[in-house]
C-alpha cells in the first residue's frame, strides 16, 4: 500500500462524496420540483389534460436513457482519464463527446418527431386525448439536440469533477420553465400545448448553455481550422467509450420497453387509474433523488480511483456510499409512507384519483431503500466502466417478473392497480440484489475492478 492510499481516510472520503453529491442533489429536487409543478398545472385542467401529457412519458424515458448511456461511457472514461492525469485522453473524450450529442440528438430528433403521431395509439391512449398527446410529444422532441447537449455535456462537465456548473445551468431551465408554464399555460390559454412549449423553451436554454461550459471546460473553442485532426475522435477512443455505453443503451432500452409495455397495461384500466399512477409516479420521483444524486457523484470518484489504481480507496467509496444512499432512502421511504394523502392533493383536486394514487405511494414507500441500493450499485458499475452484467440482471427483473407478473395480475387474474405496483416492487427489490450479491463476493469484486475493457 502506498503512502497516498494510507491518507484517504473514511472520513475524507465522505466530506468528498457529500461535497460531489450536494449540487447533483440540489438539481434533481429542482428538476422534480418542476415536474411537480407542471403535473400541477396540467393537473388543474383535468384528467384528460393529465393523461395526455402522461401518456408519453415512458417513451420520454426511453428516449432519454439512450442519451444518458452515451453520456455514462463518456463520464467513466473522463473520470479514468482525470485519475490517470492523462491530459491527450480526457481531451480524446471530450471530442468524442461532441460527435454523440451531434449524431444522436439529430438521429433520435426526427425519429421521434416522425413517429409523435403514432406513439398515444400504440400507448393504448384513449381516443379523446391522443391528439393533445401527440402534439405535446412532438413539442417537446423538436429539441432533441439540445436535449442530448444537456445529458452528454453535462455528464462529462461532471466527470471532470464539476457537478457545480451543471446545478446552475439547470436552476435556469428550471426557472424558465415554471414562469413559461404560468404563462402559456395559464396566460395565454394555451392548456397542453403551453407546457410543451415551455419545457422545449427550457430545454433550447439548457442545451445551450452547457454547450458554452463544455467547451469552456475543456478547451475545445481554441481549435482553429489547421487542427482539425483534432476534432476527429480517436479509433480506440470510440471503441472505448462504446463498449461501456453499448451495453448501456440495451439495458436502458430493455428497460425502458418495460415501462411502455408496464404503462400501457395501466393505460388500458381506465383514464382515472391511470391518472392516478401517473401522478403517483411522478410524486415519488422527490424520495428517490439522493440515490440519483448519488449515483453520478459515486461513479465519477470510481472512475477516478480505477484511474488512481487505488485499491483501498475504491473499497471505501463503494462501502460509503452504499451505507449513505439506504439510510437516506429509509428515512425518504417513512417520509413518503405518511405523507402519501398530500402529496397526491397537490398535482389533482379529483378525490378518487387522490385515495388511489395515495395507496399506490405506501405500496411503494416500503421499497425506498432497495432502490436507493439498486441506484447506487448501479452508479458503482457504471464507475468502474462493468455495464455488461447490469444489462442482465435488468432484463431479466424487468421482463421476468414486473412485466411477465405484470401481464397476469392483469390479463389473467382481473386484479386492480395494486397487484401491479407490487409486481414494481418485486422488480426493483430483486435487482437490487442480483447487483449486490456478485459485489459483495471478494474474488468477484476484484474482477469487477480489474482492467477496464
Amino acid at each position: 500500500m502506498n503512502n497516498n492510499q494510507k491518507e484517504i481516510s473514511y472520513s475524507f472520503i465522505l466530506k468528498r462524496m457529500v461535497a460531489l453529491s450536494i449540487p447533483t442533489i440540489i438539481e434533481q429536487v429542482l428538476q422534480t420540483v418542476v415536474q411537480y409543478v407542471d403535473t400541477a398545472m396540467v393537473g388543474r385542467l383535468g384528467q384528460q389534460a393529465t393523461a395526455a401529457v402522461s401518456v408519453t412519458t415512458t417513451i420520454t424515458w426511453l428516449v432519454n436513457s439512450l442519451m444518458s448511456a452515451f453520456g455514462i461511457g463518456i463520464l467513466a472514461m473522463i473520470s479514468k482519464a482525470s485519475g490517470e492525469k492523462n491530459q491527450e485522453k480526457i481531451r480524446d473524450f471530450s471530442v468524442l463527446a461532441g460527435w454523440f450529442v451531434a449524431v444522436i440528438g439529430m438521429t433520435e430528433g426526427i425519429a421521434v418527431c416522425f413517429l409523435s403521431s403514432y406513439i398515444p395509439d400504440w400507448m393504448g391512449a384513449a381516443p379523446e386525448i391522443r391528439q393533445d398527446a401527440s402534439l405535446y410529444f412532438f413539442i417537446v422532441s423538436a429539441p432533441m439536440l439540445f436535449r442530448a447537449s444537456s445529458t452528454i455535456f453535462g455528464a462529462a462537465i461532471r466527470a471532470s469533477g464539476d457537478m457545480r456548473t451543471p446545478m446552475m445551468i439547470n436552476v435556469g431551465v428550471n426557472g424558465i420553465n415554471i414562469v413559461l408554464n404560468y404563462i402559456l399555460i395559464y396566460q395565454a390559454g394555451l392548456g397542453v400545448k403551453g407546457a410543451a412549449l415551455s419545457s422545449a423553451i427550457s430545454y433550447v436554454f439548457g442545451g445551450s448553455c452547457m454547450f458554452l461550459a463544455f467547451m469552456k471546460k475543456f478547451g475545445l473553442s481554441k481549435i482553429g481550422k489547421s487542427r482539425i485532426r483534432k476534432i476527429v475522435p480517436q479509433r480506440e477512443t470510440v471503441k472505448q467509450a462504446l463498449g461501456i455505453s453499448i451495453p448501456v443503451v440495451f439495458t436502458n432500452t430493455a428497460s425502458c420497453m418495460g415501462y411502455v409495455v408496464f404503462a400501457s397495461l395501466v393505460s388500458g384500466m381506465g383514464t382515472t387509474i391511470f391518472a392516478a399512477h401517473s401522478i403517483a409516479v411522478t410524486a415519488e420521483t422527490l424520495f428517490y433523488i439522493p440515490g440519483y444524486g448519488m449515483n453520478t457523484a459515486v461513479s465519477a470518484m470510481i472512475g477516478y480511483s480505477l484511474g488512481e489504481d487505488n485499491w483501498q480507496k475504491f473499497d471505501r467509496i463503494w462501502k460509503l456510499a452504499v451505507l449513505l444512499a439506504v439510510g437516506l432512502m429509509c428515512i425518504n421511504g417513512a417520509i413518503l409512507y405518511f405523507a402519501s394523502n398530500g402529496l397526491m392533493s397537490l398535482f389533482t383536486p379529483e378525490k378518487k384519483v387522490i385515495a388511489l394514487g395515495a395507496k399506490m405511494l405506501r405500496i411503494v414507500a416500503l421499497s425506498e431503500p432497495f432502490f436507493g441500493l439498486m441506484v447506487i450499485m448501479q452508479g458503482i458499475y457504471h464507475g468502474l466502466g462493468r455495464t455488461g452484467y447490469a444489462f442482465v440482471s435488468e432484463t431479466a427483473s424487468m421482463w421476468g417478473i414486473r412485466i411477465f407478473f405484470s401481464m397476469l395480475c392483469v390479463k389473467v387474474w382481473g386484479l386492480g392497480l395494486s397487484a401491479v405496483w407490487y409486481c414494481m416492487v418485486a422488480d426493483n427489490v430483486v435487482k437490487s440484489m442480483l447487483y449486490t450479491i456478485r459485489f459483495l463476493i471478494p474474488s468477484q469484486r476484484r474482477k469487477l475492478w480489474g482492467k477496464i475493457l
